[in-house]
């Protein structure tokens, strides 16, 4: 089986500056070290919110990196500097609103601020890019909602395979999708 690529990128001027401790991209990565069962590598990046770095960064790690998946945090509200989903959809060839639709509907369910996010995902090439929050418990929140279509939508655009620890979070393929 081959080894899938996560990209993890945090999205911040003070953790990139080194002022704030980054919580983000550790809470991402423990999130798939606990669910997923087939073999993968992160691929992670500190970055300060600067759309021009934040787009070269993404395109870095689907085209030159091959990440199947790429996880954001940082950036998806509602502040001057917050500019993630605008470098995403300008690096995106097809936008999936439903991700984005689904994250503020369960991160509702906890803080009424969440209308505030701005997440959002998208495809370019063969990678699925993925904004989330950036506190680890909604981090959590939001990848339990979302995760159950990730690994499908990533077969579809012949990304690599990944499997999960069902007992933990259930990717769902339809019963014709093949390995």
């Amino acid at each position: 089986m081959t080894t899938a690529k996560i990209g993890i990128l945090t999205i911040s001027d003070r953790a990139s500056r080194g002022e704030y401790e980054d919580k983000g991209g550790p809470a991402m990565h423990a999130w798939f070290s606990r669910v997923l069962t087939s073999p993968w590598d992160a691929v992670a990046r500190v970055i300060p919110d600067e759309q021009p770095l934040i787009e070269a960064t993404l395109i870095e790690m689907s085209d030159v990196l091959g990440c199947s998946l790429i996880v954001t945090t940082g950036g998806t509200g509602p502040a001057l500097r917050d500019v993630t989903p605008e470098a995403t959809e300008a690096v995106c060839e097809k936008m999936m609103p439903g991700f984005g639709e689904l994250m503020r509907a369960a991160s509702l369910k906890f803080v009424p601020t969440a209308i505030l996010s701005r997440q959002t995902a998208g495809i370019r090439g063969k990678s699925l890019i993925i904004n989330l929050p950036g506190k680890p418990s909604a981090i959590d929140d939001c990848l339990n909602a979302v995760f159950p279509a990730v690994p499908y939508c990533i077969d579809l655009i012949e990304g690599a395979y990944l499997e999960s620890d069902a007992t933990q979070c259930a990717a769902f393929r339809p019963a014709h999708a093949k390995k």
